[in-house]
């Protein structure tokens, strides 16, 4: 049975290539930086990430194996845990050249939806967690956030412009169905008149269709959908607890018959892994209504780089060597390029290649005629607490 083991993390242990699904080990070209340190497929059943290894901001790592005493103990599966995280600010800023948004909000930390290729994971060793199956089985969510979004929107500097949601962590994701945050944070977007966007891979979002479809009139939301693949089997093994793609499709349809602005995100193109699908997705989406459409190019920061690389090579080690040929040769020879403006499209032959079909038949479906803009005319401060209704 497998034990707890603490290193130094001068002494790193040496990376060997995880177990494929069949359980025997392989040996292949090109697998340095595999972490080596799987989990047993019962424990993590459900899950996305295969390790577990500490965060990397922590003194010591510990990683399981067999000693050879053939311990009796059995370590308890990954469940979902939830903590309340006592945040003081809810709206968050960047000022990214490349992104469209200067302001977001996420109403959890960490994604239940397990994505392997999830760029968000690296966030949870800020909080002393690992980026692998800690990041979908150890959740924090921000029960409050309604109440400090109303009070920052009340604040006498706070100018409006479109905030974002679903840009980290999904605010969807399965959790959601218990503490209802998002829907109580749109409840208060649509009473200030505040524009949002918001980016999910759930089928959940058609719950509040009732809200958005409100200020869908007011030109207040649009609603983009992410689908990796039309393929249920594919789908399951990169993002086990996400929707399946049918039921995406199927929310997309919803909320475009509900007249709220509907947009089909293909995030991530992975080479060799599910770019042959941009067309099919593409046809689907439009079949489902959806008025604009865009991608993102496979992104492997931090943690996420091992964690993605141990994945392939369970799932598709034949495969292995050809996906990582395809991806180093988007980024500039290396496993990632964070450079603005290269870090969602790539760059080479094939990246081009990449934007050049989904454009092509974005044009042929009459998708991305125009952008649509959201509108801050509407937007009125909510009444601090503490102050008294005006008379007039």
């Amino acid at each position: 049975m497998a034990r707890s083991s603490s290193a130094a993390r001068s002494r790193p242990p040496v990376p060997v290539p995880s177990a494929p699904a069949g359980g025997v080990a392989r040996s292949g070209p090109d697998t340095s930086g595999l972490m080596g340190s799987a989990v047993d497929r019962e424990r993590r059943r459900g899950r996305g990430a295969l390790s577990n290894t500490s965060g990397r901001y922590e003194p010591i790592a510990r990683i399981a194996f067999d000693d050879g005493w053939q311990s009796l103990e059995e370590l308890p599966p990954f469940k979902t845990e939830v903590q309340v995280d006592a945040t003081r600010k809810i709206i968050t800023r960047n000022n990214s050249p490349d992104i469209s948004f200067d302001r977001s909000i996420n109403p959890y930390r960490g994604c239940e939806h397990g994505c392997v290729y999830c760029f968000a994971r690296p966030t949870h060793a800020y909080l002393g967690l690992s980026a692998g199956l800690d990041f979908e089985s150890k959740l924090f969510a921000k029960p409050d956030a309604h109440l400090l979004l109303e009070r920052e929107l009340s604040a006498s500097s706070y100018a409006p412009r479109t905030i974002a949601i679903g840009t980290n962590t999904d605010p969807y994701q399965p959790i959601e169905k218990k503490y209802e945050i998002m829907r109580r944070i749109l409840e208060v977007l649509e009473r200030a008149g505040h524009p949002v966007g918001i980016v999910t891979k759930s089928a959940l979002v058609t719950r509040d269709i009732d809200i958005l479809s409100r200020m869908a009139k007011r030109n207040l939301v649009k609603v983009a959908i992410s689908v990796t693949t039309l393929d249920p089997k594919l789908a399951r093994t990169m993002e086990p607890r996400a929707a399946t793609p049918m039921r995406r499709l199927e929310a997309l349809r919803q909320l475009s018959e509900a007249g709220i602005p509907a947009a089909v995100m293909v995030a991530p193109i992975i080479p060799a892994i599910n770019d042959a699908d941009i067309e099919r997705l593409l046809d689907a989406a439009a079949m489902a209504g959806v008025e604009s459409a865009g991608y993102v190019l496979l992104r492997l920061p931090l943690e996420v780089r091992d964690l993605f690389k141990e994945w392939l090579m369970a799932n598709y080690p034949d495969r292995y060597r050809h996906v990582m040929k395809l991806i180093r040769d988007m980024r500039g020879g290396n496993d990632y390029d964070s450079s603005w403006g290269q870090r969602f499209t790539g760059g080479g032959p094939y990246a081009w290649m990449i934007g050049r079909r989904f454009e092509a038949h974005c044009t042929k479906l009459g998708l991305n005629t125009e952008r649509r803009r959201l509108t801050t005319e509407h937007f009125q401060k909510p009444v601090k607490r503490s102050e008294q209704l005006s008379l007039f």
